[in-house]
């Protein structure tokens, strides 16, 4: 959530970060509200003051006057504090609507062809003989997309033997490697997860449309481990003495893509379910911005250790979720469908989820102040087992495993 003082002192600086969102918010209804609010407030504070005043009078002179102006006076309280819940309830609702503010670092544009290249790693892989990966899996039996349509329809995925083992080995991979050397730690987090951790981290009210959602207990699917971990804290002050915090956990993601279908409608490059190691971190808004570059280092640090060419691109502001403030995108290239993939992103959100989730920290010398949060993919597996796959198929038709795998699949040099 933004800070609700920039409605009275800086309404320009929110209409501009929903211009640039291409975000649709009725920003004078809101800021009328406020308005309406704060009117309510000061009317309720003074009939209040008054009431009171004339509590003192009635214990003193018991006046049948006073205690009918008394009982008056009560009744438009009453009244008044209804007015304020039903305003309040109202704003609060539309203040879940206001995008995040864009950093001044993030290029404006309206979709990705206005992302920004950062960077590029590694060599591609070159020649025509490479396959993709639904032929490759399905050709090699580690992969099955008429088992997983016959289980729960299109786009999924049933991984099968060493398919498997390999999804398995990224995971425990992927943990090791932040957990050992990168300093996080583990969090196994449920994975239904409230309206309000979701609200918390900002895919609700907006993106309900893409979440499972289950009625009867009023619960979401977690669509990725960002949700709990940021959760973990809600509604509590830190200790400044313990941040920066780092969590990385494992869960697997459930997203409808309600807005995707004819994209990407082959093999498993945009699925419903799929596995993923998350990142979250709590910062003090000082330190920021350098843990952040620091966070998307741990992320580029395993597609290195793959040995998988990526590039990193710095999202424009019409490329970015409605809650980050920043973004950037690692994107594999896969030999087989000839393209680069997105295999993590990593977002910083400033105090924006913080105030909704209400987390907030405890300085050294005694001031309360929101956190800073952030989280990045370290990272999701699909697109990582597609790269793998593609990059790393020969010749004869199997696939060589990367070496830092191997160790995760019996000290196997290929598959199968």
């Amino acid at each position: 959530m933004v800070d609700p003082k920039l409605l009275r002192d800086n309404p320009d600086l929110l209409r501009e970060a929903i211009q640039k969102k291409g975000e649709e918010v009725d920003l004078d209804r809101i800021i009328n509200l406020d308005a309406k609010r704060r009117r309510i407030q000061s009317e309720l504070d003074r009939l209040r003051g008054e009431r009171n005043r004339l509590s003192k009078e009635i214990a003193r002179e018991r006046d049948q006057d006073l205690i009918k102006r008394a009982k008056e006076l009560a009744q438009k309280v009453k009244e008044k504090e209804e007015e304020l819940r039903g305003v309040k309830a109202e704003l609060d609702q539309l203040l879940l609507w206001i995008p995040n503010i864009p950093h001044p670092s993030v290029p404006v544009g309206d979709d990705e062809s206005d992302n920004l290249l950062i960077r590029e790693w590694g060599e591609k892989p070159e020649g025509e003989q490479f396959l993709p990966h639904w032929e490759l899996g399905e050709g090699l039996g580690i992969l099955s997309f008429k088992e997983a349509a016959k289980i729960s329809g299109a786009r999924f995925v049933v991984y099968r033997a060493w398919g498997a083992k390999l999804e398995r080995a990224l995971i425990n991979f992927f943990l090791d490697i932040h957990t050992k050397e990168h300093g996080y730690t583990e969090i196994f987090p449920p994975f239904l997860n409230t309206t309000d951790c979701l609200i918390g981290t900002g895919q609700l009210p907006k993106l309900e449309a893409d979440m499972y959602k289950v009625e009867k207990d009023d619960l979401f699917l977690d669509p990725t481990a960002e949700v709990p971990l940021t959760n973990l804290h809600r509604d509590e002050i830190i200790p400044e003495k313990h941040l920066p915090i780092k969590y990385c956990a494992y869960t697997a993601c459930f997203r409808r893509e309600a807005g995707s279908y004819g994209r990407d409608v082959r093999g498993m490059i945009r699925v419903h379910q799929f596995n993923k190691v998350e990142l979250v971190k709590y910062t003090t808004p000082e330190s920021g911005y350098d843990e952040f570059e620091a966070l998307l280092s741990d992320a580029e640090d395993i597609v290195k250790r793959l040995n998988l060419p990526y590039r990193v691109r710095l999202l424009c502001t019409g490329d970015m979720t409605f809650a980050s403030a920043k973004t950037y995108d690692i994107e594999v290239w896969a030999a087989g469908v000839k393209r680069y993939l997105e295999v993590s992103s990593v977002s910083i959100y400033e105090k924006f989820q913080a105030r909704r989730a209400n987390i907030r920290y405890r300085s050294r010398d005694g001031k309360v102040d929101f956190v800073y949060t952030m989280n990045g993919s370290g990272l999701a597996t699909p697109r990582i087992f597609i790269a793998i796959i593609e990059n790393y198929q020969t010749k004869d038709g199997r696939i060589e495993v990367p070496e830092v795998l191997r160790p995760y699949l019996e000290n196997r040099e290929y598959i199968p």
